[in-house]
């Protein structure tokens, strides 16, 4: 009976939840894929051929037990399927919506490789954790017993939210400081709402403040309160601030007005959708209303200024990239729908300068591909006299992240880092040079994704719920 409702691959062909109208979605910043219906979840999860070699789920950074709860999902049993999804994630619902599935699980998927289509994995994983909030059975963090210890957490993004749920169900003591009004870092200020619905967001953390994790706002270490003081109020400091310094652009007339970074832009316009009060925004400088907008670089966070300028309003959105399409960064799933929406692509694209001031054009070079660089990718390389200038109001930046000196910010020079300033700490534990301070997130990786941040999270918890035990029994000796 369980056999029959799978190995479907060959009579049903692979199917997404319906995307709402490219004209309709360039509207306003409501998530454009629709919820699968049950029967359609149950359909598309009973594709997956159950193989004795699962690699979506070794090329999870989660290693989330996909197989499973795709097979309980296509028998009904979907309360069942969701304790599955949560046991190995923090925030299921979370990257269902918002990972690289078509670089990760699905990519790796099986019968995708047989030429049948993937099984739509992250669709389903979304459903079962919305199904699962839906009909109450996402519990409250609630320890067995509580713990004298307890941990600061610096950063409220998905790292530290992650360890924080751990340590708490643990019944650690968790206090996270966060310089931001609002916890969710990225996943609240810096991905779109047509990616991810604030509200999901919001009540994860509201879960985690009802099970008795604390939230310092507003808080910015350094300056607010120093590192030390942290130190000294708590058994263990994890460091999950993520990276947020931007990639600058060089060339002449790159310090012009008009020239913005795409961190400042979609903080903005998430703040907007907040209801916040955002002069800023209401100014013009990082509104795209009406403007021709230029956004340089190929990774997600570019793909998110493409489609959010759409959203606003703007004239024409055009994205430069130095590569071509096959050697972008960014998930292809995100470049088709940009294109739906009308962004208009220039592959092989760099600028070199920048024309007035305010801005009013991106001096434009022209690009091939030569040989390939030290990741394997073909280095991109002028070609000689392919110079133009594009017309742009708006120049938005968005050619990656990169650590702050947390040493010197911190006054804290013992901290080590790698030549690329991240913190230098241990594989899979997030121990750092500095007894009982561990570091998890982008901030050890440089800018990585979303679920790489709850893995590191999730294990370094366990680390520090290690050496909380060793210690409390050395000191009962």
């Amino acid at each position: 009976m369980a056999q029959q409702a799978m190995l479907k691959f060959v009579t049903v062909g692979r199917e997404m939840p319906a995307r709402r109208d490219a004209a309709e979605r360039r509207r306003d910043f409501a998530e454009i894929y629709a919820e699968f219906a049950d029967a359609k979840a149950r359909e598309q999860a009973s594709r997956c051929s159950q193989c004795g070699v699962p690699y979506c789920q070794s090329h999870c950074p989660l290693h989330n037990n996909i197989p499973d709860w795709l097979k309980l999902t296509a028998e009904g049993r979907l309360k069942e399927a969701y304790e599955i999804s949560q046991l190995t994630n923090t925030f299921p619902e979370i990257c269902g919506r918002i990972c690289p599935q078509d670089r990760l699980c699905e990519g790796n998927c099986v019968i995708e490789q047989s030429g049948h289509g993937t099984v739509t994995i992250g669709a389903v994983e979304k459903y079962i954790t919305d199904t699962a909030w839906e009909k109450g059975w996402v519990a409250p963090v609630a320890p067995r017993a509580e713990r004298a210890e307890s941990v600061g957490i610096i950063g409220a993004g998905p790292g530290g939210l992650a360890a924080a749920d751990v340590l708490r169900r643990a019944g650690v003591q968790v206090t996270i400081y966060d310089r931001y009004d609002r916890a969710g870092g990225l996943l609240t200020y810096g991905i779109p709402g047509f990616k991810l619905e604030k509200d999901v967001v919001m009540r994860r953390i509201a879960q985690l403040e009802a099970g008795g994790v604390e939230f310092v706002l507003n808080c910015d270490v350094g300056t607010d309160i120093s590192f030390e003081e942290i130190r000294d109020r708590h058994n263990a400091i994890l460091i999950a601030t993520g990276v947020y310094k931007s990639r600058e652009l060089d060339g002449p007339g790159a310090g012009a007005s008009g020239i913005v970074r795409a961190i400042d832009y979609l903080t903005a316009s998430n703040r907007v959708g907040f209801g916040d009060r955002v002069p800023e925004f209401e100014s013009g400088e990082l509104n795209a209303s009406g403007k021709r907008v230029i956004v340089v670089g190929g990774g997600d966070t570019a793909m998110d200024c493409v489609r959010t300028a759409i959203r606003q309003g703007a004239a024409s959105v055009t994205c430069l990239y130095r590569r071509d399409r096959e050697n972008m960064p960014g998930s292809q799933r995100e470049v088709a729908n940009a294109e739906e929406e009308g962004v208009v692509f220039e592959w092989l694209s760099a600028p070199v300068g920048f024309v007035g001031d305010p801005v009013t054009a991106v001096r434009v070079q022209k690009m091939r591909l030569g040989a390939p660089d030290a990741t394997g990718r073909q280095s991109p390389e002028p070609i000689e006299g392919a110079i133009e200038d594009a017309p742009a109001d708006l120049v938005i930046k968005a050619l990656g992240f990169e650590p702050e000196d947390l040493p010197r910010l911190w006054d804290q020079e013992e901290l080590e880092v790698t030549r690329w300033g991240t913190i230098k700490a241990e594989f899979t534990t997030g121990r750092t040079a500095l007894p009982g301070v561990y570091a998890v997130g982008d901030i050890v990786r440089g800018a990585s994704l979303v679920v790489w941040a709850i893995r590191d999270g999730r294990d370094a918890a366990a680390a520090i719920l290690g050496d909380l035990d060793t210690a409390q029994a050395i000191a009962a000796e």
